[in-house]
């Protein structure tokens, strides 16, 4: 609980929709830019970029980049500073069914992670299609390299290397549907990913997110996130859970 209202006073965070691939629309854009600054008694500093593109750049082919860039500083000391690229192309994406590939690269600092980067592929299955009310499945899998800064884990049979080199099967469901006549929407994104190799290395997020349209443009959101991630430094816990509050801003 404290960390979520920890995440109430000091995230006013701005959030991107999430981007249907199989839409037909040829080019989709959101982008979002917010800081906190507090000085005085108690130093504060925060600032998130986040952006989320989808283009045809060929026929019959989707490319979606989702970028992010997050800095924070508390008493003029830094808590984080995290890069995270995901990219997907996609193959016939307004079928039932379509192939996709996948490259993923990221940091973490409050992780310790130096790098950290996936490639691989896999299916997607559309259970629902419709264009304001979609549910999709996909089954993938990945090469994973992660280098850390330090080398001493909850996990002993991980010590003494800085780096983990695993293959990856990942389960995503997400969706997005319209309520009420459009005057709500609900969206979530999950996945579970676990490691062929080791069976205490794996990982799971679930991202749900209500929004409210204030405009065509411009929709009121609140997000709720919580990560896990077994294989973590020494005293490090596993779980992060964040509750924010803000506006989407979207070019459809």
């Amino acid at each position: 609980m404290k960390k979520i209202l920890y995440c109430l006073l000091f995230f006013p965070l701005f959030l991107t929709a999430q981007i249907n691939e199989s839409d037909s629309l040829k080019l989709k854009a959101d982008l979002s830019l917010t800081g906190f600054w507090q000085g005085g008694n108690v130093d504060t500093f925060i600032f998130r970029a986040k952006s989320e593109v989808a283009f045809t750049p060929f026929r019959k082919w989707v490319f979606k980049t989702k970028n992010s860039y997050v800095y924070q500083e508390f008493g003029k000391e830094k808590a984080d500073e995290d890069i995270l690229s995901l990219n997907f192309l996609y193959l016939n994406p307004e079928r039932k069914f379509y192939p996709l590939a996948l490259a993923f690269v990221s940091t973490n600092f409050r992780r310790e992670i130096d790098l950290r980067y996936l490639v691989g592929g896999g299916f997607t299955y559309q259970i629902l299609t419709h264009k304001k009310h979609w549910l999709k499945v996909s089954l993938t899998s990945e090469y994973e390299y992660t280098r850390f800064s330090m080398a001493d884990f909850n996990y002993d049979e991980f010590d003494n290397s800085g780096t983990i080199n695993t293959l990856r099967g990942t389960i995503w469901i997400n969706g997005k549907y319209h309520l009420f006549k459009d005057k709500v929407i609900l969206s979530h994104e999950s996945y579970f990913q676990p490691s062929f190799r080791y069976s205490n290395n794996f990982r799971w997020q679930a991202d749900i997110g209500v929004e409210l349209p204030i405009w065509k443009f411009l929709n009121f959101k609140v997000n709720y996130l919580h990560t896990f991630e077994s294989v973590v430094i020494n005293d490090q816990k596993q779980e992060d859970q964040f509750l924010t509050f803000g506006l989407t801003l979207k070019s459809y």
